[in-house]
């Protein structure tokens, strides 16, 4: 992906599950639980429809442990292959928890477009 995704707007109410979709397919290598991963994401509120958080607008991008991330992150990147693009949208208790949580983000279902560059 060379390009920063856009976040379409999700009608109706959010849910109350991880829902997962993938908008590209990749076909390298594979993200395991507990791994290292490289991403692009972009991230915005599922109410609002506002971003809220891009590593596109930073122009690099992240690499993280996956155990560091927010359950949603957790149980949403592995499976997924090098070059793919997917689309989670996370309830409050898979990204930073109930509303009153001590995050700015705490109780909102967010929605976060992820591009995998690399594992490992």
């Amino acid at each position: 992906m060379s390009e920063k995704p856009e976040v379409d707007f999700i009608e109706g109410p959010a849910p109350t599950e991880l829902q997962s979709t993938d908008l590209v397919e990749g076909d390298g290598a594979e993200a395991e639980p507990g791994g290292v991963v490289d991403v692009h994401y972009v991230g915005v509120e599922f109410d609002t429809g506002e971003e809220f958080d891009s590593s596109w607008n930073r122009g690099q991008s992240a690499r993280f442990p996956l155990p560091n991330l927010i359950p949603a992150w957790q149980k949403g990147i592995p499976g997924m292959k090098v070059g793919g693009r997917r689309q989670l949208v996370c309830p409050p208790d898979l990204a930073y928890g109930p509303a009153g949580g001590g995050h700015r983000l705490s109780g909102k279902t967010l929605v976060f477009v992820i591009d995998l560059i690399d594992v490992g």
